[in-house]
């Protein structure tokens, strides 16, 4: 399933990752991510930007009650 963002809201997308579990997503003028097993998978390192909302998303996550 393919989940389009408009605007980056951390706690948001950590909710959808966390609920779905598998799946991809967009954020609107950064691009796309992927997670499997409820966390989002490494993009590309080069991206700075993608780097940092791949570790604050992951961080939300592990902060979500369970």
């Amino acid at each position: 399933m393919l989940r389009e963002f408009s605007t980056y809201r951390p706690r948001q997308v950590a909710r959808f990752v966390k609920i779905l579990f598998k799946g991809q997503f967009s954020i609107e003028g950064v691009g796309q991510f992927q997670f499997d097993q409820g966390k989002v998978l490494l993009p590309e390192v080069a991206n700075k930007q993608k780097l940092s909302i791949f570790k604050e998303v992951n961080g939300t996550i592990a902060a979500l009650p369970l």
